[in-house]
């Protein structure tokens, strides 16, 4: 009997920890920028091109987070039935956590044995396992590690759903994701529909990350002969399948780095990926023609690749991601027109095939896995549950099992005063209930014309960029909050220097370290460095207890070559915040620029642990190596032996090592 439940589950957990109220007015971008394309073809280039955001604006940062994990409960929804069990967090983007095969006793997905925070989404807070769902632009998306409304509806027959959706407020658009196990269903049903409400074409983005067990004897399997490589040289290549340069890239613990393999399917080609075992076991997925790309993605053996599966997830814990997505890379953007909606079917399961088969010669591994796809449930049964779903998709919940954000509730609101319902949708209600504190200012300028008042010491609540706001804003008046605000939205516009009269008229009105912090982001982005300095010294001056501030003063003052000056400032810091891992490693580089080698090696002695090291970054070990030179020069010239770290200028410390692309060692 098939049966929706709701459970809670238990695991080691660092917390999230509160949002950065300074708004990321051009930061939180995606990170897959191209240095060369000359691979992809016309259409391919035009997705690559459209779309593109200046930032993740009106989103904030998650980056509260620690490494510090206690254990700790977490809301569940639980969908059974005789075959499998799927396992949801509705609070972390409605992420499928556990796919558990009950006749085998097996975990389909990677299941992570903790729930720890890094610096990977475009929002920082990201975690690793499962299955992720993806939206909103390139990158993971804004609510990976965010609550959804999460409710129950039904099928005809009976059958429960899981409904997960949420008001996406980078691109306005409504994502929903209904998921069933009907009853003797060897698959998970997850149906998905993006809805455009607003008149005008809307770039689109879409990819369900699905994170499995690495281990030498898995090969991940799609029905293709070629794909597209891009690592972090930032390099599209079109390179044969499975071998490439002497390496079989379907065998993942053969690699030697990270990168990311986008499978060229060809256009009436079935959708499918699978990570299968020596027994020709594993998790597979396939879906309805609408969703096109399939993608590998693996760590490599490299020592930083090794590392970042143990930041993420905890020592011996190793995994791979198959992904699929509505374009066929990750690099581009699909446009949904005006009123228009998308939807398909995506289902997941045990896959069974002849295993020599499976480890043999290309086109007969492919042949037997989709062989074994076909056991599973066929091209044709999964393309019918889909149109089927059109009898119950707009069906209205049976019952709410928890909320997501109010952002829905609000522009709903927001559009029916101008006569618009378009976001009165039956399935994805945006009930008022769900209005919180972050979007009570606009509730109020909604319905009174003016923001409430607030302390110039209180960091504004959240922040808005539609465009429909702005006449709201324009004639709210002139206190320091609405100008800033005015400001925030001029910049999402890409009129700086609105935006630089703004925030100025917002300091004149009241000083607020707000105002001068985002003045001090402007005078930056032009060069002028002095007038950053400045402003930010500023801003630190009136909210000195705000971490993410300090750290953007710090690392402006190590760029403007001043780190004796971030020295002393660091000096005057209380111990939590000089205790921070971002600061000791902001106050270890001021002290190697400043000829500091005895206080930049007891740093590094001590160790630097930075959470929010962001993907990619290797600060760390440029800072490693960069002492044990400095250090070894001042040897050679007969200073002695400087105080510090015990290892000679060889290879990086583990602990330090997070290099994602070994040909730069």
């Amino acid at each position: 009997m098939s049966e929706l439940r709701l459970s809670t589950l238990v695991m080691p957990t660092a917390e999230t920890g509160p949002t950065n109220p300074l708004p990321p007015l051009f930061t939180g971008r995606d990170t897959h920028t191209l240095a060369d394309l000359s691979t992809a073809d016309e259409e391919m280039r035009h997705n690559i091109a459209y779309g593109r955001l200046p930032s993740v604006l009106p989103h904030t940062l998650q980056d509260g987070y620690r490494r510090t994990r206690e254990p700790r409960e977490h809301r569940t929804a639980v969908l059974e039935n005789d075959i499998l069990r799927a396992t949801f967090l509705p609070d972390t983007g409605g992420r499928l956590w556990s796919l558990f095969h009950k006749p085998s006793h097996r975990e389909l997905c990677f299941r992570n044995p903790v729930f720890q925070p890094a610096n990977l989404a475009l929002r920082n807070a990201w975690v690793a396992g499962g299955v992720e769902w993806n939206t909103g632009t390139i990158g993971h998306s804004p609510t990976t590690c965010a609550p959804l409304h999460t409710v129950r509806a039904e099928r005809p027959d009976g059958t429960p759903v899981l409904r997960m959706y949420e008001f996406e407020r980078l691109r306005r658009t409504v994502f929903q994701i209904d998921a069933s196990l009907p009853d003797g269903s060897p698959v998970l049903l997850v149906h998905i529909r993006i809805t455009n409400p607003n008149s005008h074409t809307v770039p689109v983005y879409w990819w369900s990350n699905i994170a499995v067990p690495e281990a030498p004897d898995v090969r991940v399997l799609a029905p293709a002969d070629s794909a597209w490589h891009f690592a972090y040289d930032r390099v599209l290549r079109h390179v044969p399948v499975p071998e490439h340069e002497g390496l079989d890239l379907t065998r993942t613990t053969r690699a030697g780095a990270a990168a990311d393999y986008f499978f060229d399917l060809a256009p009436d080609q079935r959708r499918w990926i699978t990570a299968l075992d020596g027994q020709g076991q594993g998790l597979a997925q396939t879906s309805t023609d609408r969703l096109r790309g399939r993608k590998l993605f693996l760590w490599g053996r490299h020592s930083g690749g090794r590392r970042w599966q143990e930041w993420l997830s905890g020592p011996d814990t190793p995994y791979l991601e198959i992904q699929a997505g509505l374009a066929r890379t990750q690099l581009e953007h699909e446009p949904l027109p005006p009123g228009g909606e998308w939807t398909w079917a995506e289902a997941y399961g045990l896959l069974s095939a002849d295993a020599e088969a499976v480890h043999g010669d290309w086109p007969r591994a492919r042949a037997a896995a989709e062989a074994g796809l076909d056991s599973l449930i066929t091209r044709d049964a999964l393309e019918a549950d889909l149109k089927a779903a059109a009898a119950w998709i707009d069906s209205p919940p049976l019952d709410v099992l928890s909320h997501g954000s109010g952002w829905g509730a609000l522009e709903r609101r927001r559009r029916a005063a101008g006569g618009d319902h378009s976001l009165s949708l039956p399935a994805t209600p945006f009930a008022d209930r769900t209005l919180g504190p972050e979007q009570q200012p606009w509730l109020t300028l909604l319905t009174t014309g003016t923001l409430p008042t607030a302390s110039p010491t209180t960091a504004p609540a959240s922040y808005e960029v539609d465009p429909a706001w702005a006449p709201l804003l324009e004639s709210a008046g002139d206190d320091w909050l609405e100008l800033l605000h005015q400001g925030v939205l001029h910049t999402a516009r890409g009129d700086l220097a609105a935006a630089e009269h703004a925030w100025s008229r917002s300091v004149a009105a009241e000083p607020n370290a707000w105002a001068h912090r985002n003045l001090a982001v402007l005078a930056d982005r032009r060069g002028d460095t002095e007038s950053a300095v400045r402003s930010y010294l500023r801003a630190h001056e009136l909210t000195p207890g705000l971490l993410p501030l300090l750290h953007e003063v710090l690392d402006l003052l190590l760029r403007a070559d001043q780190p004796s000056r971030a020295l002393s400032l660091v000096d005057t810091l209380g111990p939590e915040q000089r205790a921070d891992g971002r600061t000791r490693l902001l106050e270890a580089r001021a002290a190697l620029a400043a000829g500091r080698l005895d206080r930049c090696g007891l740093l590094l002695e001590e160790g630097i642990e930075v959470p929010t090291l962001r993907e990619g970054e290797t600060s760390l070990g440029d800072l490693w190596r960069e002492y044990q030179q400095r250090r070894a020069e001042g040897e050679s010239e007969g200073e002695g032996e400087s105080e510090g770290c015990g290892a000679g200028p060889g290879g990086i410390p583990e602990a330090y090592d997070f290099t994602m692309h070994p040909e730069t060692d």
